[in-house]
């Protein structure tokens, strides 16, 4: 049997609820003892600007995301300074 949950409970065959992923993701990060604000959006940010800084090229990104326009793509990535720079002297020099 499959389902089209992203996450699942191993106890009941139900899903969790959005909620209750943000609780989740809040109850790691006071254990990590993380101070910054730290919610589901934030890892989807952070999961597309690893992508990019890490060579994916930015149609990948966009695929992985799920999103129909590359602009909306383009919002959550953000290069890091090594990244443009590394690029600046791959393409200018």
């Amino acid at each position: 049997m499959t389902n089209p949950a992203l996450f699942v409970t191993e106890r009941a065959p139900h899903r969790i609820s959005k909620e209750r992923i943000r609780e989740i993701i809040k109850e790691i990060a006071k254990r990590a003892e993380v101070d910054a604000k730290v919610y589901p959006h934030v890892l989807r940010h952070t999961y597309a600007t690893c992508l990019l800084n890490n060579g994916a090229p930015l149609e990948v990104v966009q695929e992985f995301l799920g999103h129909s326009k590359i602009e909306t793509t383009k919002i959550y990535c953000q290069l890091s300074g090594e990244r443009r720079r590394e690029l600046y002297r791959r393409y200018m020099m």
